[in-house]
């Protein structure tokens, strides 16, 4: 035991300041104002903003009673329960067929597990030509870059075609002058009138 203990060590085992010589611990005092180490009292500010927040008037107005507790009336205090009541307010039994645990005797207790069993629990390992998933990010070999495609791969990368739609005529949609003066028949004029149930 010859090590020495360093100056980090040293300023570490060093016991807490106490901070308590003044007469007075950090902690509030209940019922004053409490003395902070080297601001003393607290402003005015600090013990405006320390009060509980106050209810809105709109909201005591609100309310039905004074305060939550409230007088019982004689009626609910000689109350007699009824026999639903006391049946209600007895607490749930176990079921019939219900089966505690039983106890575990010592001979399970005492039992070393055999070399195969503690094989068994080991978890499954991977396969040893297992392969992990390769990095979609990988870099371009020179020969990647430098390769020429073939007629087939050209062929392929061409778009299919597909033939020619018309192009929309802009006066498909337009009226005739015919159209525009004709005068409908009694006849058509019958049959465009809505059914009458």
């Amino acid at each position: 035991m010859t090590a020495r203990p360093s100056a980090r060590t040293l300023y570490l085992c060093k016991p807490k300041k106490d901070f308590t010589k003044y007469g007075r611990s950090c902690r509030p005092v209940i019922g004053g104002n409490p003395l902070l180490p080297k601001y003393g009292y607290p402003s005015e500010r600090l013990l405006k903003l320390s009060e509980p927040k106050k209810f809105l008037p709109a909201y005591l107005e609100q309310r039905s009673r004074e305060t939550p507790e409230w007088p019982v009336s004689l009626a609910a205090q000689n109350y007699n329960a009824s026999k639903r009541i006391l049946q209600l307010a007895q607490p749930k039994g176990l079921h019939p067929d219900f089966v505690p645990p039983r106890e575990i005797s010592i001979s399970p207790r005492r039992i070393v597990a055999s070399p195969r069993t503690i094989e068994l629990s080991k978890p499954k390992q991977l396969h040893p030509n297992f392969m992990p998933a390769r990095d979609p990010e990988w870099p371009v070999t020179e020969a990647a870059k430098h390769a020429v495609p073939t007629k087939r791969i050209l062929g392929l990368a061409q778009p299919s075609s597909r033939p020619r739609v018309t192009p929309l005529n802009p006066d498909a949609f337009k009226v005739k002058e015919s159209a525009l003066k004709a005068v409908c028949t009694p006849r058509l004029a019958e049959l465009a009138q809505p059914i009458r149930h």
